[in-house]
């Protein structure tokens, strides 16, 4: 099969694992390939194309999806036979999908994927491992929160959230400076309902809206799946670029601005009170909203606390975002949108239109959990774990990693930031890297266009110091092999 492609700066370009599927669909309904015919092995079709593999698995992932070949382990990807379909030739009916369904399958097919063997140093997710869940205390407090008010947990629930939670989420936000009542709070299924329902709050589809870059790779999920484009604001030491930031937000089309100034993810940075200031004075001349995403807050495990956005606001400008799926547990599934005036009306009114209710007896129980002071305990041991791992990790990297490359150093959270010398593209090294017994992030999935990067997000969350040690080595073997096979390689890849 000969495949030409068009390239990501020619415009309009489709995503290129697309380009090949529609190909070889093509030649499959011209008659051109037959059927039972064995598909070119991905190794193969990729070194022909000049792309990664997991672009070319990529597009046998989707023909495979729609029922037009079928793999078979050991033997490679077939066509299928005619003898497929239920009524002779006919064809199985494919339902077409909304635009923006297919916008967001392009975006999930085109992130990592990380299959390996068992034994592999999982470095590449930010949340806790299950082994540090406190089950037998969240266990208690539901039994308890059950036996009480059973009868009336287990009904429909307000779509504003557990009164209770409420109350309790807003007293430690105000400990944190942050000036909310419980009316001033709507709960949500973690951070994750909150970025989609504050975007809702401020854009339609066909509008802007300015995320970092790079930036949390869900949110650019969830921006595909809303129909929204991106401005992209480059990420500098001390914060977002406030003078690329402040030509974005004065643009009619941008209509707000999504940040993760703490422990962002995936730098693992924490901007600076200074930066913040100026940043709110840029909004406030711009008249655009903030949304902050405030999912690590509770994770400081280093360094002195930031006066988050939310507490320095005078303007209202700011939506609050916080999660307890990554200081708890992610099963939990509650986090919290702290807004002002008739932002939580129209928060109330778009949860309620996209459920009728959260989970009470959760939402009952982390109430209870944390107003007893067992969720203050848990975070006082998941810190100085999180402390323990971070110095190992950054040991390490120090001891493994080779010249030209750096890294952040965090003051909490669950992630860090690598930057390998340039030539290196860490999607087309992921393969090489599971191979070896290590899972990472690689760069291009936290980039708004999916470029090459030479940047990874190394999480140590779900691995403890012996593990970090073992997977930094069996990168810095990996990163070192590439580097000596590609000396002269010279293509700028972003960060």
């Amino acid at each position: 099969m000969q495949i030409q492609l068009e390239r990501n700066g020619e415009r309009d370009a489709r995503p290129v694992y697309r380009q090949i599927a529609d190909h070889i669909r093509g030649e499959i309904d011209a008659r051109r390939v037959a059927a039972g015919s064995r598909l070119p092995p991905i190794r193969d079709l990729a070194r022909r194309l000049h792309v990664n593999r997991d672009t070319v698995a990529l597009a046998y992932e989707a023909l495979a999806a729609a029922g037009v070949v079928e793999s078979a382990v050991g033997r490679g990807t077939f066509v299928c036979g005619a003898g497929r379909a239920a009524d002779g030739d006919a064809e199985v009916f494919q339902p077409a999908l909304s635009p923006l369904t297919e916008r967001l399958l392009d975006f999930e097919r085109s992130r990592p994927r990380f299959g390996s063997g068992s034994g592999a140093v999982p470095m590449h997710a930010v949340f806790p491992d299950s082994s540090l869940y406190p089950v037998d205390a969240f266990r208690r407090v539901l039994n308890r929160v059950l036996i009480e008010a059973g009868p009336e947990l287990l009904g429909y629930g307000g779509p504003q959230g557990h009164e209770g939670l409420r109350e309790v989420v807003a007293k430690r936000l105000r400990l944190a400076s942050i000036d909310v009542a419980a009316n001033d709070l709507v709960l949500c299924h973690g951070a994750s309902q909150g970025i989609a329902l504050s975007l809702r709050l401020f854009a339609e589809p066909g509008d802007t809206v300015a995320l970092e870059e790079p930036t949390y790779s869900n949110v650019l999920a969830t921006v595909a799946g809303l129909g929204l484009e991106t401005r992209a604001i480059p990420m500098r030491e001390d914060g977002p670029d406030l003078a690329v930031l402040e030509r974005a937000l004065r643009r009619p089309e941008v209509k707000l601005f999504y940040t993760i100034p703490t422990f962002h993810n995936p730098l693992g940075t924490t901007s600076t009170r200074e930066h913040r200031t100026a940043l709110l004075e840029i909004a406030a001349r711009c008249g655009k909203p903030v949304i902050v995403d405030a999912y690590e807050m509770d994770l400081r495990f280093a360094g002195r606390p930031v006066p988050s956005l939310a507490a320095l606001d005078r303007a209202g400008l700011v939506v609050h975002l916080s999660s307890f799926s990554k200081s708890l547990f992610p099963g939990v599934r509650a986090g919290a949108i702290a807004a002002r005036g008739r932002l939580v009306d129209a928060l109330v009114a778009l949860k309620q239109a996209t459920d009728l209710s959260d989970a009470m007896p959760l939402q009952a129980a982390l109430a209870e959990f944390v107003a007893r002071g067992d969720y203050d305990r848990h975070l006082g041991r998941l810190r100085r774990i999180l402390r323990s791992r971070c110095e190992a990790l950054l040991e390490a990297l120090a001891r493994e990693m080779p010249r030209g490359a750096r890294w952040t150093t965090p003051q909490g959270g669950y992630q860090v930031w690598v930057e390998l010398p340039e030539g290196i593209d860490t999607s087309d090294l992921l393969a090489d890297a599971v191979g070896a017994g290590v899972l990472f992030a690689p760069g291009a999935q936290f980039h708004h266009d999916g470029r090459p990067s030479r940047g990874l997000r190394l999480s140590f969350a779900m691995a403890n110091e012996d593990a970090l040690r073992r997977g930094v080595a069996a990168l810095g073997r990996v990163v070192r092999d590439r580097l000596a096979a590609q000396p002269r390689r010279s293509a700028r890849l972003h960060i």
